[in-house]
């Protein structure tokens, strides 16, 4: 099968395509032939050499933790799945391939409203979001401030913080984005020195929860404004956060959370926008994309 894999830890000219031995279905696991593959800033982070357990996973070590594709194999003891049905998922590693193998427990059933692109770039930053406004506990009545709102994560919050009733989200984005976040129910804000006056004067009163996705002084604006500081998490800046004395969590990603932000997708509450789809062959160019670090949207690998 193809594959994009890296043999050594580096830029992304390092991810090339190759070919690998096909995996087969262990007990408790289903085979994925894989569709399309998302692109996260966790992948570039592991192909670099910057993730400490990613590290001593040896090589080739194949990139991707987001996925959707068709069920083609079912392991021993699994009866939730079948042969022929249409899934999205996640996982740690292995995605940008033509075929993974997976726990059945980390694959939900993808609707045929749903396309392949869409369906792979909704469970990595999707569930990123749904995490971190379930933990600050964001509900009706709520003033969200969503740094780094136009990105991947920050799309994607900016919706659910919306569907579960926030009377208002602030996002910050550069000015070329400020349209795009106001499409999405957010009111923009630039990015940059200044951005905690400009936050007050949207919200007075302060916000209530805030959610970082860029880190830096960015976040520090963050932990000025909001009314209380344990209402504040960061996705990307442990050590601006504990410098900052904010609260430790630890993720945890499950089936249930990707089923219902699905739920919430055909509902038509949710949406994801594609900044780019590329063929699994340009995987590096895909990951170049990511780390410029001011896109809109979702980056996506065609695989199937």
């Amino acid at each position: 099968m193809r594959v994009a894999a890296i043999s050594a830890f580096g830029p992304p000219e390092v991810l090339r395509t190759a070919e690998a031995v096909e995996p087969y279905a262990g007990a408790g696991e289903v085979r994925i032939r894989v569709k399309a593959a998302g692109v996260q800033p966790f992948d570039c982070k592991a192909r670099a050499g910057l993730i400490p357990f990613v590290k001593s996973a040896g090589f080739p070590l194949v990139p991707g933790n987001e996925f959707s594709g068709v069920v083609d194999q079912v392991g021993e003891g699994v009866d939730t799945f079948a042969e022929g049905d249409d899934v999205l998922g996640f996982g740690v590693l292995n995605g940008y391939a033509e075929y993974l193998t997976i726990p059945a427990d980390q694959i939900v059933r993808k609707p045929d409203t749903m396309p392949w692109d869409i369906a792979a770039g909704l469970s990595g930053n999707g569930q990123g979001a749904h995490m971190a406004l379930r933990e600050l506990e964001v509900g009706p009545g709520d003033t969200v401030l969503i740094n780094g709102a136009a990105g991947g994560l920050g799309t994607l919050a900016v919706q659910v913080a919306k569907a579960w009733g926030a009377t208002t989200v602030i996002g910050t984005a550069s000015k070329a984005n400020h349209d795009y976040l106001r499409e999405l129910g957010a009111v923009p804000v630039e990015y940059g020195v200044g951005l905690a006056d400009r936050v007050r004067a949207l919200a007075p009163d302060g916000v209530d929860a805030a959610l970082d996705s860029a880190g830096g002084d960015g976040l520090r604006a963050l932990a000025e404004v909001t009314k209380d500081r344990n209402r504040v998490l960061t996705m990307v800046d442990v050590d601006t956060a504990k410098e900052l004395g904010l609260r430790e969590w630890t993720p945890v990603r499950s089936a249930a959370r990707l089923a219902e932000l699905v739920d919430l997708y055909e509902a038509g509450r949710l949406t994801v926008h594609l900044r780019a789809t590329y063929p699994l062959e340009r995987a590096a160019d895909a990951h170049r994309d990511v780390e410029t670090g001011h896109g809109r949207g979702k980056v996506v690998l065609t695989i199937g």
